[in-house]
C-alpha cells in the first residue's frame, strides 16, 4: 500500500496545484486547478464551441447552481491555458427543474424567500459573451415570464431546439 501511495504522490500530485484558485476570466466564479505539462495537449489555436445542457437544480436553493458555475470553469481553465476568449464559444440551455436558477431576484425570493445566488454568476456570464438559453416550453410549463426572469436570458422554442441549432453550429454538447 505504502509503494502505491508513494508512486501517486511522485507521478500525479506534481501535475496539479492541490488549491483550486480563482480565474483571469469570471473571478468570482469557476474556480479550477492547474494542471501542469498535461500529455494530452490544450489546443490553443481553433475555436472551442461549448453548450452546456443544463435541466437541473440541486436542493440548496442558496448556492449557485454548479451547473452554471461549470461555464464559468470553462472560460477560466481554458483562458490559464492559452485559449484567447476570442476562441472560446460557450452558450448554455436551461431547461427543467434549473429554469427556477434564472428567475430575478423578486421572483426567486417569493419561491425561495432570498435573493438569486446565481444572479452575478449570470450576469458575469453574459459579460463574456455566453449565451443564456432558456427552453420556452419548460418557461410555459413552469409558468416562468421573460419578466420574471434574469434579463440576460434568451428563451427559444425549447431547449431541444436550441441544443439542435447550436450543434449544427459545430457548438459540441456537454450534458453532466
Amino acid at each position: 500500500m505504502k509503494s502505491k501511495l508513494a508512486t501517486y504522490f511522485i507521478f500525479v500530485v506534481p501535475f496539479l496545484m492541490l488549491s483550486q484558485k480563482k480565474g483571469n476570466v469570471i473571478t468570482e466564479y469557476g474556480k479550477t486547478f492547474t494542471v501542469v505539462n498535461p500529455e494530452y495537449k490544450t489546443d490553443t489555436i481553433n475555436n472551442l464551441k461549448v453548450v452546456f445542457d443544463i435541466g437541473r437544480t440541486f436542493a440548496d436553493s442558496s448556492k449557485v447552481n454548479p451547473l452554471i458555475n461549470t461555464a464559468a470553469r470553462f472560460l477560466n481553465m481554458h483562458e490559464e491555458a492559452g485559449v484567447s476568449l476570442e476562441k472560446l464559444k460557450v452558450a448554455m440551455v436551461i431547461h427543467g427543474s434549473a429554469a427556477h436558477d434564472i428567475l430575478n431576484n423578486k421572483n426567486y425570493k417569493t419561491k425561495y424567500g432570498i435573493d438569486n445566488p446565481n444572479t452575478k454568476l449570470v450576469s458575469a456570464l453574459s459579460e463574456k459573451g455566453v449565451q443564456i438559453i432558456l427552453c420556452g416550453q419548460t418557461a410555459a410549463y413552469r409558468k416562468i415570464t421573460k419578466t420574471q426572469s434574469l434579463p440576460e436570458v434568451q428563451y427559444a422554442l425549447s431547449a431541444m431546439t436550441a441544443l439542435v441549432q447550436l450543434q449544427n453550429e459545430n457548438y459540441r454538447l456537454i450534458n453532466f
